[in-house]
């Protein structure tokens, strides 16, 4: 009896379960076929820095780097879950300082190369061994951020196709760490073969090979049909520069794109309303902020930089630039994340009081300083020219004389990561999950060090003490607990005027089938279809 309901078991497991729903296996695989095909365009506000997710950190250039890289673990589609991806499975050693990554046969990079334990060693080495032979390729900008050489002692191929991490000390949010751009998995044939150009002509074992980069126009993608992750089913994927929303918003109307990103918050009720439109839409795990650099005068005082925050009205700017997307900020997590500090009283807008600690600090008659504007529209700030024109306006009534400057994106980023900046809009969208991605990377003592992702050049031994404990235990409640603490001092000493937090809108063609938005502000195309 035990024999012959083990038959049937097996039986059960290896009959399609299509046969169940009354189908066939003609008929899933018709299904299949029926999506297939057609070239997808991506109108987006910017253009890449570059394609190699070591290297950058901008999400204009993960947006590129994403169709074409595989990582060991990924995140669940519309979550900050991890799943597996290049690796099946993974072990982690009792006193969690080893983790052992078992791989997936049979995967190959775009130039034909096999997938093994050492194209592995190779993408992480290069991070962070010195020694490496294309360690000069970086700066390996992300790998410093999240305070990698830290962490990792040494990354081991035990045999072909199984890995071992051997880490320095325990980290908390480790494997989520290992699902982000930076750790992405890299051709090692194709990175020795290009050296510096890797960054223009990536090779990975994603679902989209690159074809072609034209600078500030497009970026062109052909469907990898030998892609270990299913079928992807875009015949081509086109990334598209449109730099102004309401013009992304047109291209749209005509059918020139088939999805945009960051829409004009005054063009959302109208796509509401159009035929053929779908808004695609999730609260954004980000912040959006105005960075005060603490390393020049007049914000190396405290009073300054909390005056600064009395003096600019984030309701205003949120009404005016971001309408029903945005929600004020008052702490460097977004409301929708583990630990986010509710007890913590905004600075509000108060005019006067900006005056009374102006006067305090020395300053009566105000100051003259640089605001720096982004020159793309991000999740976290659709409009930054907008934003600043309004901070301008505002801090004029406290006698405060804001002469508005920006760059080029690339230049931008580079700027400010080296502190070239008095005071900096810029934002963060979570890469894990977790708040340590936020803290961490944006305002800790090691994050401040050039290349800085602590572009307010803080540093605070409390504060960066309290993160650090965090980090080394995965006891969540006592995270929280020591998030919430660090809060509260971010609060005090001000390094930063929060902005805003805000919903992300993707307006699209109904054509566009199983596109989902992820937390952490990835674009993912590998099982988007187009409806015929």
């Amino acid at each position: 009896m035990k024999k012959a309901i083990l038959i049937l078991c097996v039986l059960l497991l290896v009959v399609p379960a299509a046969l169940f729903a009354g189908g066939s296996t003609e008929a899933v695989a018709s299904g299949a076929d029926s999506k297939m095909g057609g070239v997808l365009v991506f109108g987006r506000s910017g253009d890449s820095v570059s394609l190699d997710p070591g290297r950058e950190t901008d999400g204009e250039s993960f947006y590129a780097s994403t169709a074409v890289f595989d990582t060991l673990v990924e995140f669940v589609p519309g979550e900050t879950a991890v799943q597996p991806a290049l690796a099946k499975s993974w072990d982690v050693s009792a006193n969690g300082l080893e983790y052992v990554f078992h791989l997936r046969e049979g995967v190959k990079f775009h130039d034909g190369t096999p997938f093994n334990a050492e194209a592995v060693v190779f993408s992480f080495e290069r991070q962070f061994k010195q020694d490496h032979p294309y360690y000069n390729l970086g700066p390996w900008k992300y790998w410093g951020y999240m305070d990698m050489d830290n962490i990792v002692k040494e990354v081991v191929a035990v045999d072909d196709l199984t890995v071992k991490f051997i880490l320095k000390k325990v980290e908390a949010p480790f494997i989520a760490n290992l699902a982000m751009d930076f750790a992405s998995i890299v051709s090692p044939t194709a990175v020795a073969k290009l050296g510096e150009e890797f960054k223009n002509n990536p090779v990975g074992t994603g679902a989209f090979k690159f074809v072609s980069w034209t600078k500030d126009s497009d970026i062109v993608f052909d469907r990898n049909a030998d892609y270990w992750g299913g079928p992807v089913y875009l015949d081509r994927l086109i990334l598209k520069v449109i730099p102004d929303a309401t013009s992304r918003w047109l291209a749209l109307q005509k059918g020139e794109v088939d999805l945009i990103d960051f829409p004009s918050s005054e063009d959302i009720p109208a796509m509401r309303s159009t035929k053929g439109i779908q808004l695609i839409q999730q609260a954004g795990l980000n912040v959006g902020y105005l960075a005060l650099n603490t390393q020049k005068k007049p914000f190396d005082n405290k009073l300054v930089r909390q005056a600064m925050n009395y003096a600019i009205d984030q309701k205003e700017i949120v009404e005016g630039a971001y309408g029903e997307a945005g929600q004020v900020a008052k702490n460097p997590l977004p409301p929708n994340m583990w630990s986010y500090n509710d007890d913590i009283e905004d600075y509000g807008y108060d005019a006067a009081k900006a005056k009374e600690l102006l006067a305090k600090a020395g300053y009566a008659n105000g100051f003259k300083m640089e605001l720096w504007a982004m020159p793309v529209a991000r999740p976290y700030n659709p409009d930054a020219r907008k934003v600043a024109e309004i901070m301008q306006a505002q801090l004029a009534k406290v006698g405060i004389q804001a002469e508005i400057v920006s760059y080029e994106w690339g230049t931008y980023l580079d700027k400010t990561d080296q502190g070239e900046h008095q005071a900096a809009m810029l934002g963060w969208t979570g890469d894990n999950g977790d708040p340590d991605n936020f803290l961490w990377v944006l305002l800790s003592e090691p994050a401040a060090i050039p290349p800085a992702g602590n572009i307010a050049f803080w540093k605070n031994r409390e504060f960066t003490d309290l993160l650090a404990k965090a980090k080394a235990t995965a006891d969540q409640a006592q995270r929280d607990t020591l998030y919430r603490q660090a809060q509260v001092i971010f609060h005090e000493e001000a390094p930063w005027v929060p902005i805003a937090h805000s919903v992300v809108t993707v307006p699209a063609k109904d054509a566009v089938k199983d596109f989902v938005l992820y937390p952490t502000g990835k674009r993912v195309f590998k099982h988007v279809w187009l409806e015929k």
